[in-house]
């Protein structure tokens, strides 16, 4: 059965598109994954919302009678606390966010070294950004402030989040650049799976045999004795 001139002109166009891919040069993935990871990380530096962020801050002091090492092991306590469902259902109120919301958009860090408490909020909008660390980091203090009597340590706060100027979200160079990296190494992720080319075969010509491959000439010199 005869293909039709349409699908003819199909396997046309698909032997000269391969016979194409054939002849560029083994390496051709490489240039061709940074030119796509430039494009891409320009348009999300280019389409996406400016993020802000926010971040306020509490330090664990130890009573009179405590241990003040005690205060380093209190601060990492109640830095995981902060993003428990105790603590966000008593901070959704000050926030304006529902408990779901707010956890996406806060997280906390602690210091090994130091009894400090960050927490930072995340918001397209600038001052909700500032709202969401404040009333965790207010939540947090006043659950530390039920149980001082029987830790021995509370929650001060340090520093009050202030409404950010700048947004975080990544500059248009930096998004560039970061998308044309992963397309380096992408590129070259594909170099090293991809099977290598064949080389041309060369057939040896035997000394002593005719070009139609035929026996040993008669003119073959005898060895020397």
């Amino acid at each position: 059965m005869t293909d039709s001139p349409e699908q003819q002109r199909r396997h046309v166009v698909v032997r000269r598109l391969r016979t194409a891919i054939a002849r560029l040069p083994h390496w051709w993935p490489l240039p061709v994954s940074v030119l796509i990871g430039t494009a891409s990380g320009l348009s999300y530096s280019a389409l996406a919302a400016d993020r802000y962020e926010a971040t306020s801050y509490a330090m664990a002091v130890a009573e009179a009678e405590t241990d003040p090492s005690a205060a380093l092991g209190y601060a990492q306590s109640y830095g995981r606390l902060t993003t428990s469902d105790a603590t966000l259902s008593y901070a959704q109120g000050a926030a304006g966010e529902p408990m779901r919301e707010l956890r996406s958009h806060v997280r906390s860090e602690t210091s090994p070294d130091s009894p400090m408490i960050a927490v930072t909020g995340t918001s397209e909008d600038r001052h909700k950004a500032a709202d969401f660390a404040n009333a965790v980091i207010e939540a947090v203090i006043v659950s530390s402030g039920h149980v001082s009597k029987d830790t021995g340590v509370k929650l001060i706060k340090f520093t009050h989040a202030m409404t950010p100027d700048q947004p975080v979200s990544p500059s248009v160079p930096l998004g560039a650049a970061v998308g044309a990296a992963a397309g380096g190494l992408l590129g070259g992720l594909v170099l090293l799976v991809r099977p290598r080319r064949a080389g041309p075969r060369v057939s040896a010509q035997v000394p002593g045999q005719t070009a139609e491959g035929g026996g040993i000439a008669q003119d073959e010199r005898e060895l020397v004795r």
